[in-house]
């Protein structure tokens, strides 16, 4: 299993990115996939889901409404489009294979990558 992430970066406050996370050593079509974040200082907070199809989206309360989730089956891409960001979105962020049991309450596997930093600041 391989995931990377890419696309984090420096935004100013109420700035958006768009962050990726491209796939490979598993049929990604068949996984719901999540995004996750790692702030400084603090531990794994799940950010939200989608189905395998990509049909059903999950967010966790801070970022509903100004966070979306996609996927791109045909490219073995997951996206996370982030709207109206806050400082505290500040973080490491990070893609994951969702545990199907759970995926729509938080279950995730520990990520395999990197993650890509993103820094929300004035």
């Amino acid at each position: 299993v391989r995931l990377v992430e890419s696309g984090g970066g420096l935004v100013q406050p109420g700035g958006s990115l768009i962050l990726s996370c491209t796939a490979s050593g598993f049929t990604f079509s068949n996984y719901q996939m999540t995004w996750v974040r790692q702030a400084p200082g603090k531990g794994l907070e799940w950010v939200g889901a989608i189905s395998a199809r990509g049909g059903v989206t999950y967010y966790t309360d801070f970022v509903r409404g100004r966070f979306t989730i996609s996927r791109d089956n045909a490219k073995n891409t997951l996206y996370l489009q982030m709207n109206s960001l806050k400082i505290e979105d500040t973080a490491v962020y990070y893609c994951t294979k969702a545990v199907p049991e759970t995926y729509s309450r938080g279950g995730y596997f520990p990520p395999p990558g990197q993650g890509t930093q993103v820094t929300v600041s004035s």
